[in-house]
């Protein structure tokens, strides 16, 4: 019989023994618990302590959710370890998979994930990223890496941090590159929910002007026809007051802070939008929600739709007059 290996000294098993009840059963098993005395990687850990398991039963240990490290579940194969924490194995259970934070699945398949996004998580990195800044995009290359180390997730469109709603990621960049090279005819159907200031007179209307960037990043129309990127916006009021407008705006292009220009184009600037004129904050937040995104799936070609409501908050305004 071949012996084990020997351990490489870096952590201890401080498992404790079964315990049986008073009536001789033995209790549920309690979790392995291991001690990290050298920095490194969570899987070379795993590898090097679970001696006795092949790399692969090691790999499906994390996948499940069966690894916590220092009490919370985690299933990144390259987690960083550092002296002091306690890396615990649940042989009977699987971890309940981290809660995801200011987002919700909606959709996912091999090919894409379809989220509903909350107001104030960032969609991806800023260009000044803080240390282990929470992203959508962060987390759910988290969460695909749990059955798949290797897999990746890539960005098809964004929301502004403080807009709310739908939003798609392609698992490929074959898939990513398919939807953005065909997202005019792909995407169906792409509306917002906008709350904005003061009573907006015409039922409906359309927006069209050519978008620019100022050098402080911020977005404007342009002076001149073709003079920046086409932008067209259309809107329908839903509901009005003397002080607020509730609309539905459907965008026939997708430029950067679209809607929140031209909604300060026409006098109504998006309640919470200092950046571009607005002097309230009714709802606490930005008055905008991406509720429907509806597309053709680039593999299949069903077409698929997801409306995320209207926010509580945003018909406050009209139930306090």
């Amino acid at each position: 019989m071949n012996k084990p290996k020997k351990h490489s000294g870096k952590s201890t098993n401080t498992a404790k023994k079964p315990r049986t009840s008073r009536h001789g059963g033995q209790s549920p098993a309690q979790p392995k618990l291991y001690t990290v005395k050298e920095p490194g990687e969570l899987l070379p850990f795993l590898l090097s302590t679970l001696s006795n398991m092949g790399r692969n039963s090691v790999k499906s240990l994390l996948s499940r959710g069966q690894v916590s490290v220092n009490d919370k579940a985690v299933t990144v194969h390259n987690f960083p370890l550092e002296p002091g924490h306690i890396v615990a194995i649940h042989r009977e259970r699987a971890v309940a998979e981290a809660p995801l934070l200011g987002m919700a699945i909606l959709h996912e398949d091999d090919d894409i994930i379809v989220i509903k996004k909350e107001s104030g998580l960032l969609s991806i990195a800023s260009a000044r990223p803080e240390e282990h800044e929470v992203t959508a995009y962060r987390q759910l290359m988290t969460h695909v890496r749990r059955t798949n180390p290797h897999a990746r997730i890539f960005v098809v469109h964004r929301l502004d941090r403080d807009t709310s709603g739908v939003m798609m990621f392609a698992k490929s960049e074959r898939i990513q590159q398919a939807l953005q090279n065909s997202w005019q005819d792909a995407v169906k159907e792409r509306s917002y929910i906008a709350l904005v200031d003061g009573k907006v007179q015409k039922p409906a209307g359309t927006v069209t002007s050519w978008l620019k960037e100022s050098r402080t990043l911020k977005m404007y129309s342009g002076r001149y026809p073709n003079d920046g990127q086409l932008a067209v916006t259309h809107y329908k009021v839903l509901q009005s007051n003397s002080a607020f407008s509730l609309l539905e705006v459907h965008l026939e292009t997708g430029r950067k802070n679209q809607i929140r220009v031209h909604m300060e184009d026409i006098g109504h600037p998006v309640s919470g939008d200092k950046k571009y004129g607005s002097r309230t904050k009714v709802i606490g937040r930005l008055g905008l929600h991406a509720k429907v995104l509806s597309f053709e799936h680039p593999t299949t070609g069903e077409l698929l739709r997801f409306d995320t409501g209207v926010p509580k908050q945003f018909l406050r305004p009209f139930h306090t007059q």
